[in-house]
């Protein structure tokens, strides 16, 4: 009996990303900036993802302090998910580019991984997009740095004071808040899928993650 026309035709197999992310995360301050720069790979910023400061959708601190940027609620997951899908698949990605002083989208650029079949997207909201890139095949690695509460506090405060992010009242106020919560914030990245190390321990996974035949061997279950 012929086999009828409909049950003949399979749909085409998936076609797999041409590149896969690590996701870099940890408290703000921690470093992930400058091991993403010392890893060679291409790097995605996830923090130009904050909604800007005029967005109702905005969570407020509780002491009436403004927003509370510090919270994922902040960061638009829908369309920086976007970009990492898009830079996995089609090497490249339009991005926002964000000014954290002003809370406000100052332009757009294009990232082009340039064929590399790897790269970093980092920020304090990285493990909240751990279990869609794991679900979409595209995850390699996930990991937060982690180190000395009171060592954060002093690179955070002294980097964003340099750069004038926000009034030093405002940044004093709110280191000293994270500095409070930072083990917590660790704690919250790895439950959602981010193994917790230093900076050599991170910079050897994402060397493996890199290596051939490697992909998916580092990502935690």
């Amino acid at each position: 009996m012929p086999v009828s026309s409909h049950t003949a035709t399979r749909p085409p197999a998936a076609r797999p990303p041409a590149a896969r992310v690590v996701l870099l995360t940890g408290p703000s301050g921690s470093g992930k900036t400058s091991l993403a720069a010392r890893s060679g790979l291409p790097v995605l910023n996830l923090d130009d993802f904050y909604k800007e400061g005029t967005d109702p959708t905005l969570p407020q601190l509780p002491d009436g302090g403004g927003a509370d940027w510090d919270a994922p609620l902040s960061w638009d997951a829908g369309a920086a998910l976007a970009a990492i899908d898009a830079l996995c698949r089609t090497g490249r990605a339009d991005v926002p580019v964000y000014d954290i002083a002003t809370s406000a989208r100052v332009g757009a650029s294009e990232l082009d991984l340039g064929g590399a079949p790897l790269f970093i997207a980092e920020g304090i909201f990285a493990a909240e997009a751990i279990a869609d890139c794991r679900a979409a095949g595209l995850l390699a690695d996930a990991l937060c740095l982690r180190g000395r509460p009171t060592t954060t506090f002093r690179r955070r405060l002294a980097r964003d004071l340099r750069e004038g992010r926000k009034s030093a009242p405002y940044l004093v106020r709110r280191g000293l808040r994270l500095l409070r919560a930072e083990r917590s914030v660790v704690a919250r990245h790895t439950a959602l899928g981010a193994h917790p190390c230093a900076k050599p321990e991170a910079l050897a996974r994402i060397s493996a993650a890199g290596a051939p035949n490697a992909v998916g061997a580092a990502v935690p279950s």
